[in-house]
């Protein structure tokens, strides 16, 4: 029986075969391309995902933050609200509170409720708490509950275990990793409230990166990386399950270019000689022309990952 695309029953345009190059097990798998909508896919669902997420899978082994310091507190606040005063501006260009000024622009409130699908150990959850916002987190390979602060944050748990609704239901590279892309997006669109939002950031294949290095592109990550979409066969899942895209940002960086050179050197993202700021395999001259590489894409929309806003058609 010939391969039909998950998305949009599609016959496959081509097909690569990539190896698992985080943990450097170089196990193959394949994946095609649709020649319809163009989404970037396994052939084959592994039956036992967990085996590729151990124990140090870097979401799950990260520590929670530390009490945020007044400077960050004021910053936090004028990011989301322009209310905290003068110095705001000084700081508005930290990560987080550009996180937090697109919850502002979306009239997010710090008592709506907001669920971060695939949070691992509840980092942002945790951050979004700290503010004041009635964040939680699910993530299915959890060993167990997170505790924050005396409250639990995030637990183990899938799209099918939450009821909703939430103002804010946002995938951080989470959503590339679910096997049936159409359940999961129809879950998505049962868990937002009418006047709510789905924020999903994913990599995709609509991109420079994956036109210059192919099997070897970093963010493929086979087999975690299920379904790299196009921009198009992304905005088909979403509007055939009710959604509509309000904006779609490029936010791409040099990870793209040093993390895939790394690759096709053979070296796994995780090995003892890969790239580190003990151990730099590039210079900061190369580091920066990747960054200013990956802005231009992103400006151009050709960046290898994109921060989608969806709303309820």
């Amino acid at each position: 029986m010939t391969q039909r695309c998950h998305i949009c029953g599609g016959a496959p345009k081509c097909a690569h075969v990539v190896r698992e190059m985080m943990y450097g097990t170089r196990a193959v798998f394949d994946y095609f391309e649709c020649g319809d909508c163009g989404a970037l896919q396994i052939a084959r669902v592994p039956a036992d995902l967990a085996q590729f997420y151990p124990a140090h899978y870097y979401s799950l082994d990260g520590g929670l933050p530390k009490r945020p310091s007044l400077k960050r507190r004021l910053a936090a606040r004028w990011a989301h609200d322009r209310s905290g005063g003068p110095l705001g501006w000084l700081f508005d260009a930290l990560k987080s509170n550009r996180e937090l000024r697109l919850l502002g622009e979306l009239g997010i409130a710090k008592s709506d409720a907001i669920l971060d699908v695939g949070c691992g150990k509840g980092a942002r959850v945790a951050r979004l708490r700290q503010f004041g916002f009635a964040a939680e987190g699910i993530d299915a390979h959890l060993d167990g509950d997170v505790v924050f602060e005396g409250a639990r944050i995030a637990r183990r748990a899938t799209l099918d275990d939450v009821a909703g609704p939430y103002r804010l239901v946002m995938f951080h590279h989470s959503f590339e990793h679910l096997p049936d892309q159409h359940a999961a997006m129809a879950a998505a669109r049962r868990l937002v409230a009418a006047d709510g939002f789905a924020l999903m950031r994913v990599p995709t294949c609509s991109s420079a990166a994956f036109d210059i290095y192919g099997a070897d592109w970093v963010q493929l990550d086979a087999p975690r990386h299920l379904y790299l979409h196009s921009r198009e066969s992304f905005a088909r899942l979403a509007e055939r399950h009710g959604f509509r895209i309000l904006r779609l940002d490029d936010d791409s960086d040099g990870f793209q270019f040093w993390g895939s050179e790394q690759y096709k050197r053979d070296i796994p993202l995780t090995d003892a000689k890969a790239h580190s700021k003990k151990q730099p395999l590039f210079s900061k001259a190369e580091l920066a022309t990747f960054d200013a590489r990956a802005a231009k894409l992103n400006a151009e929309h050709r960046g290898d990952q994109f921060c989608a806003i969806l709303a309820p058609a």
